[in-house]
C-alpha cells in the first residue's frame, strides 16, 4: 500500500527523497545534485511511501512575501512507478495540507508536459510560456477558497 506522509529534513526518508530528486529531476538535465535544495530548510515535504520506501516527493515552498501562498516544487516520482497515481496521491496530500494551513493559492512552474497534470488536480496556467533548466515550462496556480 501507499501512502503520503509530511515530513522534515531531520527524518531518514528526507535523504531519500534527495537522491529521488537528483535522479528523475537533475541528473537527465545534467544539474549537479543537490541544486535546488536552497529552501528545503523552511518548506513542507512529502513523500510517497511504499514498504518504507520514497518511491515519490514533493517539495511546497511557503512565501515570504504573501504568507497565503505557497510554490510546489520538485515533484518528482520514481520511473518504475510513474503513471500509477502517485503524483495525484502527493497533490491530493498537499492541497489537503495547504487548506489545512489556511492558504490560498499553491503555484508552480509546470514543464509543459506536466500541465495537464496539474490541471486535472484545478490547477490554471497563466502568464507566458518561459524556458527554465532548457526546458519549456508554464507558471500555474491553484487557488484554494
Amino acid at each position: 500500500m501507499i501512502h503520503v506522509k509530511n515530513i522534515n529534513i531531520h527524518t531518514p526518508h528526507y535523504r531519500e527523497m534527495r537522491e529521488l530528486r537528483n535522479q528523475v529531476l537533475l541528473r537527465p538535465l545534467g544539474i549537479p545534485d543537490h541544486s535546488w535544495e536552497m529552501h528545503d530548510e523552511r518548506s513542507w515535504h512529502f513523500v510517497a511511501l511504499q514498504d518504507d520506501q520514497v518511491i515519490g516527493c514533493a517539495v511546497l515552498v511557503p512565501s515570504e512575501e504573501n504568507k497565503t501562498s505557497a510554490q510546489l516544487i520538485q515533484m518528482a516520482v520514481a520511473s518504475d512507478v510513474q503513471g500509477k497515481g502517485i503524483g495525484q496521491l502527493l497533490l491530493n496530500k498537499i492541497i489537503a495540507f495547504a487548506k489545512h494551513k489556511s492558504l490560498q493559492e499553491i503555484h508552480c512552474h509546470s514543464r509543459q508536459y506536466a500541465v495537464n497534470f496539474y490541471k486535472k488536480a484545478g490547477f490554471t496556467v497563466y502568464g507566458e510560456t518561459f524556458t527554465e533548466v532548457g526546458i519549456p515550462h508554464n507558471y500555474m496556480r491553484l487557488e484554494l477558497l
